[in-house]
């Protein structure tokens, strides 16, 4: 059937994706919004996709899938896995059923670690992503937020300052940073005569 619609079909949900939506897989074309894993609908990026055929996975749901069974596989080297393969439609249980762990972590320090460790926007407070990070004062910023505290005016390597945490242009950081008096942008002529 000929495709009169203009772009390629989304390998989701079958609507028409255009190019500034588009990521490709596989040879397939999805939209932003419908590349996520079939098993557990987490969003994929390229380092995250692993492709079966035409079905797209998280790399974690793949390997439980698709990769070897047994003691030790699927989660990494010496690790063992709780997870039954239930919300993939395996069956990964084999033998006698091993009594229930506890809920609650054994080792709470090192759980709280694992959240501690998501890097954190300081302007706005939500996770940044290695895809929007940006280093700036040696914390990790989103690039819509990589502003001046001051003007709002966008940042780049060139001429971004930082004082207590915060982000400013090189104009702004020496309006209120830098010296004051005739010359250094702290008074103008008109101001000196009052």
């Amino acid at each position: 059937m000929p495709n009169w619609g203009g772009g390629a079909k989304c390998g989701a949900c079958e609507k028409t994706v255009y190019h500034a939506e588009e990521i490709q897989c596989n040879g397939r074309s999805f939209h932003k919004t419908c590349f996520l894993c079939m098993a557990c609908r987490k969003a994929l990026d390229s380092t995250t996709v692993a492709a079966h055929e035409s079905e797209i996975y998280c790399k974690t749901c793949y390997g439980r899938k698709y990769g070897p069974k047994g003691v030790g596989f699927g989660q990494g080297a010496g690790c063992l896995s709780t997870d039954t393969g239930d919300h993939l439609g395996l069956n990964l249980q084999q033998g006698s059923p091993k009594p229930a762990r506890p809920s609650t972590p054994t080792n709470p320090s090192k759980f709280a670690k694992k959240i501690v460790d998501v890097d954190k926007c300081p302007r706005c407070g939500k996770s940044v992503y290695a895809a929007e990070k940006i280093m700036g004062g040696g914390k990790p910023w989103h690039k819509t937020c990589f502003r001046c505290a001051i003007c709002g005016k966008s940042l780049e390597s060139t001429n971004v300052t930082d004082k207590d945490g915060e982000l400013y242009c090189k104009v702004c950081y020496a309006k209120n940073f830098g010296p004051k008096g005739i010359g250094f942008g702290g008074l103008t002529q008109a101001e000196k005569k009052e």
